[in-house]
């Protein structure tokens, strides 16, 4: 199945799919992931100026500044989420507009180091929660009530590796699309 232009600008590394089923190898790859994307994010936006922090990885679409800022407010979202699962049975969690929190102030007027602070901080507490679940853990559930789907969390684990990954790959195609620009 191709996907359009758009869409592979959208879905860089394509979109999450769930394993039939998830190994415990793979949610220890997926927790790594997890674990080390605060440094990997950082190694990549550390060296940017403000004026590349506005580049786009297509058109219409959020700019280095608004990913960075978009991870946090999306990571401390799945961490929640994760508690909730953990100490409530089956809850209905609370989804939010994630393309209008990406036009508020906090995200398009302050500096992206401290959406990396959140992030070192939040992935600390995040992994060490993630690396203590036990196998009955990993088939707890919460319901997203967008699509009225019961979500493990191993499943959830797996989706936000991929999305460390999907914004990782944002950032790296703004910058490759301004370096072809550019040329």
């Amino acid at each position: 199945m191709s996907t359009s232009p758009l869409e592979q600008k959208q879905f860089p590394i394509g979109k999450f799919e769930k394993p039939h089923s998830i190994s415990s190898t793979q949610i220890q790859q997926w927790i790594i992931i997890i674990k080390t994307f605060p440094k990997t994010l950082r190694k990549l936006v550390d060296p940017l100026s403000k004026d590349d922090l506005k580049l786009t990885y297509r058109l219409n679409g959020w700019n280095i500044q608004q990913l960075v800022h978009h991870c946090a407010d999306s990571h401390m979202n799945s961490f929640i989420r994760f508690k909730l699962g953990l100490t409530e049975d089956s809850p209905t969690i609370k989804p939010y507009f994630e393309d209008r929190w990406a036009t508020l102030p906090d995200t398009l007027q302050v500096d992206i180091s401290e959406s990396l602070k959140i992030l070192e901080g939040l992935h600390i507490r995040w992994t060490t929660l993630l690396e203590s679940l036990s196998s009955k853990d990993l088939k707890r559930v919460f319901i997203h009530p967008e699509h009225g789907q019961s979500i493990s969390l191993a499943e959830n684990i797996g989706l936000y590796a991929w999305h460390c990954n999907h914004h990782l790959a944002h950032i790296e195609q703004a910058l490759q699309y301004q370096n072809n620009n550019e040329k």
